[in-house]
């Protein structure tokens, strides 16, 4: 699978692009819409810090709630620097900023392995009121340990996730996180990341107000379950989600013999390796208990090593 679509929606608003040229029709009310501001990813010929500005004067920003940044140009070669800095320095003119997404490139924009990416949590520091907060593509992709107050929800989608920024985030203080959804990927795609790495996380200690945990997309998902299965943080949580990745039957087991589940609203375990067995004993212990279960796209293995990924390249 591929990320074949731009985003929908964003903090509950439908996504709207900010048009390249003049408007034709006129613009939408500058709070009613997910904005989307992009530029053509290969050779455009406007930098994304030119359409932003366009933006800005065409747009009420003191209105602005959800932003979405698309393709920058030359996205293949190019990290979002210049984008960062000319968000950073025009975040007083967003006051109601409630949203904010890095990256919202496809696949025939440029496969989410391949785009650059850089250090993105000056965004959190300029934008001390989001709820929101994401971010696409792993390559050298930067997340020290940050401290915010009101972030919500903060998910980072990659094909490979490095083990240090998997540590920026678990030793970051996010005390209204509601929402994690880390994509570890793979290590052919930079994605080094063990469940050592994730113990802060696990823990649960610096996320009192968790309820929905993503660890998904990734090749060590049976070692993820097996960490999971005695982690103080799934007491706490209404969702648990291990889905697109190389999940079988080993973590499923790890998960049964571990701490009671039955108090989630749900467990995502889409696109597996799970045997039959194992699946039906899941349906008969959790979800008869009334836990949603999500088993669909069941993937076929001749071998542990013909495992992969939903999105990798």
């Amino acid at each position: 699978m591929a990320i074949s679509t731009h985003m929908q929606e964003l903090y509950g608003l439908p996504a709207h692009d900010f048009p390249t040229g003049e408007p034709a029709g006129g613009l939408p009310d500058a709070a009613s819409v997910a904005w989307r501001v992009s530029v053509d990813a290969y050779e455009s010929d406007e930098a994304w810090e030119e359409a932003f500005a366009r933006f800005t004067a065409a747009v009420d920003p003191g209105a602005v709630t959800a932003l979405v940044v698309g393709a920058w140009s030359d996205v293949y070669d190019s990290a979002p620097d210049e984008v960062v800095e000319a968000l950073v320095a025009s975040s007083r003119q967003f006051p109601r900023l409630r949203a904010l997404f890095l990256g919202d490139i496809t696949f025939d924009e440029c496969e989410i392995s391949w785009i650059h990416q850089g250090l993105v949590t000056p965004l959190l520091d300029a934008f001390p009121d989001l709820h929101e907060f994401g971010v696409r593509g792993g390559q050298d992709l930067r997340f020290p340990a940050v401290r915010h107050e009101h972030l919500r929800s903060l998910t980072i989608e990659t094909g490979g996730l490095d083990a240090e920024v998997v540590r920026g985030v678990a030793a970051s203080d996010f005390p209204a996180l509601e929402r994690l959804d880390l994509w570890l990927g793979t290590s052919w795609y930079g994605g080094t990341a063990e469940p050592a790495d994730l113990a802060p996380i696990l823990a649960g200690a610096r996320l009192p107000r968790l309820r929905y945990l993503a660890l998904r997309n990734s090749q060590i998902q049976d070692e993820i379950a097996t960490a999971l299965a005695g982690a103080p943080v799934v007491a706490g949580l209404e969702t648990l989600d291990l889905s697109m990745g190389a999940l079988g039957d080993d973590g499923v087991e790890a998960l049964l013999a571990g701490q009671p589940l039955t108090h989630l609203k749900k467990l995502d375990l889409h696109h597996h390796f799970v045997g039959e067995a194992l699946r039906e004993r899941l349906r008969a212990t959790l979800g008869a208990a009334g836990v949603e279960i999500d088993l669909s796209d069941v993937q076929e293995e001749e071998d542990r090593e013909d495992r992969y990924t939903a999105v990798a390249e």
